[in-house]
């Protein structure tokens, strides 16, 4: 992670009110800008990650398709589509769903406290993600992934566990 890298920090309502160091947000828990994909096939399953273990944060959990922030000055829509493309090697149309915020603490003093803006897509095909930033991938039906999370949530990333509530079956919905 780039020491450089910023995220737009917001108020309750996603009005924004500056930006800070992506590090320094995260260890002092101010509520930023962030958005979530998660990306449909024709059979109706999500495409799910493992995040790298390396990451600095939630390596080796399982989460939604990617996730990420918008740079400050950038529109969050076409930061959703970049990162898509970055991290999952796919590219394809979004629509946005709902923006909601969350707060969720995390190992090694960190914290995720975001408005979270929630994308679905369609895509049909293998991605070829970035291996510094996905370590697995699978392709697994929305049925099962909700009895998994409730199963065993520790699994899975907090952000993933919260847009899971707000998700529709299928895109389109």
């Amino acid at each position: 992670m780039s020491k450089e890298e910023r995220v737009i920090l917001v108020d309750e309502h996603d009005i924004e009110r500056g930006s800070a160091e992506k590090l320094r947000a995260h260890v002092e828990g101010e509520l930023h800008r962030a958005f979530s994909v998660v990306v449909f096939n024709r059979r109706g399953e999500v495409l799910l990650q493992r995040r790298a273990a390396e990451k600095y944060h939630s390596g080796g959990l399982w989460s939604n398709t990617c996730c990420g922030h918008p740079r400050p000055g950038e529109d969050t829509a076409l930061a959703a589509r970049r990162r898509l493309r970055e991290e999952m090697g796919l590219d394809c149309d979004l629509e946005w769903i709902c923006g909601f915020r969350y707060r969720a603490e995390l190992r090694g003093g960190l914290a995720e406290h975001e408005y979270d803006h929630l994308f679905v897509g369609r895509y049909d095909g293998d991605p070829h993600p970035d291996p510094e930033e996905v370590e697995d991938w699978s392709w697994v039906p929305l049925d099962r992934v909700r009895r998994e999370i409730a199963d065993a949530a520790e699994r899975y990333t907090p952000w993933f566990r919260h847009l899971l509530e707000r998700l529709p079956t299928s895109p389109g919905e």
